[in-house]
């Protein structure tokens, strides 16, 4: 199996009158690749996936796969609020030979910690591929418990978890529970570097989409256990992760490698908006700050 750890991106999906920007997305690749990435997430919460057709998104994690080439590992955003549409997502993402995927827990249904159980093991049961389960409270309404989590532990193909319930005693109890093979990569850059020092491996990023080789430093310090230098690039990259949240993401994100000169296009797809004056001066000022416009 892959090693999954370090920094991760969650990678912004580009578009141009609306429509897929299949070279800006393998120009982003090629930038993640470059500044030392340890893996892609296509067609995740910042991928936009919930304004991607079926088509848009197979074709996404085709070509994100196509263009890695087995340079790094690639997880697939898969996830849905209907478990047969999930499973639908996983199989398409293990045929197009995505290395894992990112399922996340069903939203606007909020189902019971058991029917969060029997979901995730409906798709590993399903689907023949590593799949890394997805808590996100904040965007889902529902926050899968660590005893919930420690359970599907135990199923075959499930491998780990992206935790973005921001909570460190959250972390630690699911952590704490799970066995020690079991992957915790955090969900938030705010809480990658305290994570992994209480036992993670690593982050699925949203601030890497700007900055891959900042946080990949980061990571990198944090799993070899040194704390001075991982706090120093830290606090020195706090600012820009603030900045990724200035507006609802991705729209900052998506914002930051336009202002680079990355993709030719940042906006969103509606109902996200183009950022307004006031944030896109937060994150200006932050991006100059850490040295990247």
């Amino acid at each position: 199996m892959k090693k999954y750890h370090g920094a991760i991106v969650a990678i912004v999906t580009p578009f141009i009158d609306g429509k897929l920007d299949e070279q800006g997305l393998i120009d982003l690749i090629e930038f993640q690749i470059a500044g030392g990435t340890h893996g892609i997430v296509p067609c995740g919460t910042t991928g936009e996936s919930a304004t991607l057709d079926f088509d848009e998104h197979k074709r996404v994690i085709e070509l994100t796969v196509k263009t890695v080439a087995g340079r790094v590992p690639v997880i697939a955003g898969t996830g849905a609020n209907n478990t047969k549409e999930a499973i639908e997502l996983t199989e398409s993402a293990r045929k197009s030979g995505a290395d894992a995927v990112l399922s996340v827990t069903p939203y606007y249904n909020k189902p019971s910690q058991e029917g969060l159980y029997q979901h995730f093991k409906a798709i590993a049961e399903s689907v023949k591929i590593p799949m890394f389960l997805y808590n996100v409270p904040g965007r889902t309404s529902i926050n899968m418990l660590p005893e919930t989590v420690a359970r599907l532990a135990g199923v075959k193909n499930i491998i780990g978890i992206k935790e973005a319930c921001g909570s460190l005693q959250q972390i630690s109890d699911l952590i704490r529970l799970c066995p020690s093979r079991f992957i915790v990569l955090s969900g938030d850059d705010f809480t990658s570097m305290p994570t992994v020092f209480i036992g993670g491996k690593g982050v699925i990023s949203v601030t890497s989409n700007v900055h891959p080789k900042g946080m990949a430093d980061l990571m990198e310090a944090a799993l070899a256990g040194d704390l001075k230098k991982a706090n120093k690039i830290h606090y020195r990259l706090f600012p820009l992760m603030n900045a990724m949240f200035c507006a609802p993401n991705p729209v900052p994100a998506k914002k930051g490698v336009e202002l680079m000169g990355k993709i030719r296009d940042g906006l969103p797809r509606l109902p996200l908006s183009a950022i307004d004056d006031g944030a896109l001066a937060k994150l200006t000022g932050a991006m100059k700050e850490a040295g990247l416009i």
